[in-house]
């Protein structure tokens, strides 16, 4: 997989594409607290935080949270429009944190799993920040548990090309277990629909999944146009709204 370079691409327009409506962000929200310890509060780490779309939210709901992310750029963004007084970023990675052994009760790893490189030593540096019985939230795609937008179809490689980023759910589970965990739950989230097939069309066309940097130029271009033309036939039509993994870990 060509990497993704945050610094010099999708920054600028990541906000956007990957915007959460308010009904979005609580059905997200409300799987998290279901999973979470019900003390309050609660230390919290957004690893692969981004521009901060999950971290404010976390911060209001169960305490502070301290936004993990590699790309300086995203993180100038973050801290420009992800304020909230209970939250701060800092340069780092799941491989790397900079922040003290057993200091949070939670890490949220939203869609970043699978950008990281060095698979076991995350493992073992996430159960290192955590305190015992800490929680790992992890909404990742699995190979082999994986939602199949509407849109896919209109890339003639693109389920082929979108699974291949993702490891199969055992894999994962056998990873975190090798490295001192238990899983304790897993289960998918409904979240609302994206809103309309034109909606979805024009996120699509800011680029900022992953899934186009597997792409060639012309295989892109090639499937954002036949998008365009089943869109133009209805462009109001709803989105279906999609089921979405998440696996809940604890440290032992």
């Amino acid at each position: 997989m060509r990497l993704v370079d945050y610094d010099r691409e999708q920054y600028q327009n990541y906000t956007r594409g990957r915007a959460l409506t308010e009904q979005q962000l609580g059905a997200w929200m409300s799987a998290f607290a279901a999973a979470l310890p019900e003390r309050r509060p609660l230390v919290g780490l957004d690893v692969g935080s981004g521009t901060g779309r999950f971290t404010p939210a976390l911060a209001r709901a169960f305490g502070t949270v301290t936004g993990i992310e590699p790309s300086a750029r995203m993180r100038e963004v973050a801290q420009a429009q992800s304020q909230h007084p209970g939250v701060q970023y800092l340069a780092g990675s799941a491989e790397d944190m900079p922040v003290p052994s057993g200091s949070a009760d939670y890490a949220l790893m939203f869609l970043s799993w699978h950008h990281v490189q060095d698979k076991p030593r995350a493992a073992r540096e996430l159960a290192r920040v955590l305190r015992p019985a800490g929680r790992l939230l992890l909404r990742g795609n699995f190979s082999d548990h994986h939602p199949e937008p509407w849109w896919l179809d209109h890339f003639p490689r693109g389920l082929e090309v979108d699974t291949a980023l993702f490891q199969p759910l055992h894999e994962v589970i056998a990873m975190f277990t090798a490295a001192g965990w238990r899983v304790t739950g897993f289960g998918m989230v409904t979240p609302a629909s994206d809103g309309t097939r034109a909606d979805v069309l024009e996120r699509l066309r800011l680029r900022t999944l992953s899934f186009f940097a597997r792409l060639s130029p012309d295989e892109a271009e090639a499937g954002l146009r036949s998008i365009e033309a089943a869109v133009s036939a209805d462009p109001g039509a709803p989105s279906p709204a999609l089921s979405e993994p998440l696996l809940t870990l604890e440290r032992r």
